[in-house]
């Protein structure tokens, strides 16, 4: 039998896995049911006193904190930059034992390292890295940090003394393994290995597909479906694109739900353009989403041409899971696009081109079987590569 470790969990937010289950509470709950003591320290910007609750068998220290989402970049910031100091004030007001084998720690937020060293300093624990956010790069390629600036370079050092002192370091896909390599070469690289996001295969409930297509006006309609944050990265004038470039498929239709940065701006450029094959939601229950989801024929994926670090578009997890083609826009640094090719899961084009975005859709819109065939595809693929199960194995064969 392994050997039972202490884990510790020092994450940005962490919503209740009583209510919502997402990337890293999946993680943490596998540790759980292996055996191994999982603490989990997490900010809560609408909490007054730390404390600590027990959710699902994981133990969970709640540190109030600034207004962390929905807000300016400049208040995001310095929340930010407090969360070590509030973390490790929380954790002696309750005297909490820095006894940990183990620390594991995702980006973003950067700003966390400085509580992850200190208790990797205090407990002698390995540091694990959940590597999701190449920071600052990805701020320089949104044009939100000037490169080679006192900021940059203030973050550009944290960012290679997070790498040095890190025991194993997991990324997103092969390319940003090798993107890591290229631009650290001082780093061992042995740490280095592939940790591709998971999710929980949780049981579909079939919905009352007919009642939510009539809520929202999608009888006898194809949908293409985007879901998840609006901003930057996400470049929605891609999809945007698209729309203006289909209104002649009366019964193609363009559904994007979530919330973020850029959502306003995205819906009055759809206003402007008068385009009605385009239906824009806030953040949605997640039953409610599911549901559409569900009865969607066409996943949509959208990346920034202007990105130099390869991202890997996290919300393909949901796709897969409802058996969804995957129909992308991305840009030519990430290695997404030709790895749902080797799946054979869907389609990509490179971001800005329209004419072959529009000519991948096509083949989705004129072909179910294909559609079938295709999400059937991404199903198997997570089944077998992209569940906590895996992660978990993947993570600990660093750790043990």
């Amino acid at each position: 039998m392994a050997e039972v470790k202490k884990v510790v969990f020092v994450a940005l937010g962490f919503p209740n896995p009583e209510m919502r289950r997402f990337l890293y509470s999946n993680l943490m709950l596998e540790f759980s049911k292996r055996g191994h003591e999982v603490f989990v320290i997490a900010a809560d910007d609408e909490g007054k006193q730390s404390k600590i609750t027990v959710e699902r068998g994981l133990k969970i220290l709640r540190v109030p904190s600034l207004k962390l989402y929905g807000t300016g970049n400049l208040l995001k910031g310095l929340s930010n930059l407090l969360l070590p100091y509030l973390y490790k004030r929380a954790l002696k007001k309750h005297k909490i034992p820095l006894d940990f084998d183990v620390i594991i720690m995702p980006t973003p937020p950067i700003t966390l390292i400085d509580v992850a060293f200190w208790l990797k300093k205090k407990s002698k624990g390995k540091l694990y890295l959940i590597l999701r956010d190449i920071f600052p790069q990805n701020a320089v390629d949104l044009k939100m940090m000037k490169p080679n600036g006192l900021i940059h370079s203030f973050f550009r050092k944290k960012e290679i003394k997070l790498y040095k002192t890190c025991d194993g370091i997991g990324c997103m896909s092969p390319a940003n393994v090798e993107y890591v390599k290229k631009h650290n070469p001082y780093l061992d690289h042995s740490k280095l290995h592939l940790l591709p996001n998971w999710a929980d295969l949780q049981e579909i409930v079939e919905a009352d597909t007919e009642a939510t297509k009539e809520k929202y006006g999608l009888k006898n309609k194809v949908i293409a479906i985007f879901g998840g944050n609006m901003g930057l990265p996400q470049k929605l004038e891609n999809i945007i694109d698209l729309a203006k470039n289909c209104q002649e498929l009366n019964d193609l239709v363009f559904f994007l739900v979530g919330k973020g940065t850029e959502q306003q701006r995205i819906a009055k450029l759809v206003s402007e353009l008068s385009l009605d094959n385009v239906i824009i939601k806030d953040h949605l229950p997640k039953k409610e989403y599911n549901e559409i989801l569900q009865l969607s024929d066409i996943g949509l994926i959208s990346l920034s041409q202007d990105f130099t670090i390869p991202n890997y578009p996290s919300k393909v997890l949901a796709y897969y899971q409802f058996k969804k083609p995957v129909l992308a826009s991305v840009d030519l640094n990430t290695d997404f696009g030709t790895m749902q090719e080797e799946i054979g899961c869907g389609f990509w084009s490179e971001a800005g081109d329209t004419t072959a975005f529009k000519e991948n859709l096509l083949k989705l819109y004129k072909n179910k079987k294909l559609r079938d065939k295709m999400g059937q595809r991404g199903f198997d693929y997570m089944v077998e590569n992209l569940t906590p199960a895996r992660a978990f194995e993947t993570v600990y064969a660093t750790i043990e």
